[in-house]
């Protein structure tokens, strides 16, 4: 069997139609999407349409953070506010309730799927926000206290943009890239591949270049956001993103 991961497109069509060339040739018999679908500025129409397909073909979903945000009183901060009154503006009706509605949390087979962890979309599973101004290694009993109870072959949480596996007894803990909004200088786009041979499963990560260029003057053009928008792609890092709740 055969899994194709995407995360955090956050409404990035250019790089995600980039992602999934390389999955469509890599011919998954599943895919899932691990939530954070729409917030951002580079064409995130386009972005929740071409996802809402996968959808209808099967795809497996789970909400992120950024759906909840889309819920009445989500958004916090003028910033986040603003922009999800723009959102509203340009999206057709009933798209952004479709992806606030999604599940938390959902599971095929022996594989589990959640944004953050089973218990929230906020948290990381994985890694941990640490006040000095980065992520760190979750203690591994606090991790296995979280993954066991599960009982999967394969936990995938998404959240933190940073791609990265390890094993808690016989589960293969997965957190996968991010398709946009790089946090490690590299600003390419980034998908999660899982094979299951012989009972036993693995991880590649693939990292796909995309046209960068584009995805800014289309947040240029068409939106209020776009000198955040390009600092954020450009750079590969979070640094420009000015996000306030």
């Amino acid at each position: 069997m055969r899994v194709a991961v995407i995360s955090d497109v956050h409404g990035n069509a250019f790089a995600l139609e980039a992602v999934l060339r390389e999955v469509e040739r890599s011919a998954p018999d599943l895919i899932v999407n691990l939530g954070d679908q729409a917030e951002g500025s580079a064409d995130p129409a386009r972005a929740l349409a071409r996802q809402a397909e996968l959808a209808a073909n099967g795809a497996l979903e789970v909400r992120g953070n950024n759906e909840e945000k889309l819920w009445p009183g989500g958004r916090r901060g003028p910033l986040t506010r603003a922009y999800g009154e723009w959102l509203e503006a340009h999206t057709p009706p009933g798209v952004l309730a479709r992806v606030a509605a999604l599940p938390l949390r959902a599971r095929c087979g022996d594989l589990y799927a959640c944004h953050g962890t089973p218990a929230s979309a906020w948290e990381s599973l994985l890694w941990v926000w640490d006040h000095a101004g980065y992520y760190r290694a979750r203690d591994p009993r606090e991790l296995r206290a979280l993954v066991e109870p599960l009982g999967a072959g394969v936990v995938l949480c998404g959240h933190t943009h940073r791609a990265g596996a390890t094993r808690v007894g016989d589960t293969l803990v997965v957190n996968a890239g991010s398709v946009s909004d790089q946090v490690d200088g590299d600003p390419r786009a980034r998908w999660t591949q899982l094979d299951r041979v012989g009972g036993q499963w693995s991880v590649t990560f693939h990292t796909v270049p995309y046209d960068i260029e584009a995805a800014v003057a289309w947040s240029c053009t068409h939106t209020p956001f776009g000198e955040g928008e390009a600092r954020l792609l450009r750079t590969g890092t979070m640094d420009g993103r000015g996000d306030d709740g």
